[in-house]
């Protein structure tokens, strides 16, 4: 078997049990979750990078004044995903939030044609038109727009963008990113711990390490994911990433008990066709591209 597969699968794996790990600092506000995420991820990648002596990168970045601000407008995109998504983790929107995962890539496939000029073929022009039949059949069913699955993807959306084009790896950029978070998430989070509101001075020592935890689980899915990008093609990663929104969807409807009636899976199951023909067609296109390269060889 490919490890690749392995990596990638662990990887998306992770991302999508997610929901089980915000629910045990459920009592910590969301925006303390997000700075101790920050500050645990940032000490977690520093040790990696230590052990890996992996250095030169930081030099370089730091003369460079315009990467430096592309990598914090990618930091606010990215911890403002993360505040979403656990905020609506804890206030029992998983659904909700799987739902922006599944309609991710769709909205990067918008965004690519409309910032990066990329030609959309008619498949994929179909199953962009099928989602957003989704998306205006649950407005009209709610009487509101799906909010947090729009922000969750647009936000993530643009930040893939901006890691797309950018010239650092998954492990440097998230240490970048974090790094330029650090003096707002320290300063944050000593002034609350200080006042004694932070939950490193009210919490016990479980909760304590559950938000240290945030760390590791926040990177080394990244670095899985880096791992598995690197030894799979775009198509077959292209289908592992629905592992992710479809634990979490699992979790919110069989263990949350989310309510989730006929007229929403309607408008899922409008998002998942569209799915269904962006990734067969994406899969369809690469098989043929690799049996022409083959044929040309």
């Amino acid at each position: 078997m490919n490890p690749g597969l392995v990596y990638a699968a662990l990887a998306y794996t992770l991302w999508g049990l997610f929901p089980l790990y915000f629910r045990q600092v459920a009592d910590v506000p969301a925006f303390e979750i997000v700075v101790h995420r920050s500050v645990w991820a940032l000490v977690f990648v520093m040790l990696v990078l230590a052990a890996m002596h992996r250095w030169a990168w930081l030099g370089r970045t730091l003369r460079r004044p315009l990467q430096l601000g592309l990598f914090a407008l990618s930091a606010l995109l990215l911890s403002s995903n993360w505040l979403i998504y656990v905020w609506a983790v804890n206030n029992h929107r998983v659904i909700d939030s799987s739902l922006g995962y599944f309609i991710n890539p769709l909205v990067s496939v918008v965004l690519g044609y409309a910032v990066l000029h990329e030609r959309l073929r008619r498949l994929q022009w179909a199953a962009v038109a099928l989602a957003a039949f989704g998306v205006l059949w649950l407005t009209v069913q709610a009487g509101q727009l799906p909010w947090i699955a729009l922000l969750l993807a647009g936000s993530f959306g643009l930040y893939g963008l901006m890691r797309k084009t950018a010239s650092l790896g998954a492990l440097e950029g998230l240490a970048l990113e974090t790094l330029l978070l650090a003096p707002l998430a320290l300063g944050l989070l000593t002034w609350w711990t200080l006042k004694g509101t932070s939950a490193l001075s009210t919490g016990d020592a479980s909760l304590i390490g559950w938000l240290i935890l945030a760390g590791p689980l926040t990177a080394v899915p990244l670095l899985l994911f880096a791992a598995g990008a690197r030894r799979l093609t775009l198509a077959t990663l292209g289908l592992l990433q629905y592992i992710a929104p479809t634990l979490q969807f699992g979790l919110g409807v069989w263990l949350y008990r989310e309510p989730f009636d006929s007229a929403r899976l309607v408008g899922f199951a409008f998002i998942w066709a569209a799915l269904a023909i962006y990734s067969a067609e994406g899969w369809w296109v690469a098989q043929r591209r690799s049996g022409s390269a083959l044929s040309a060889a």
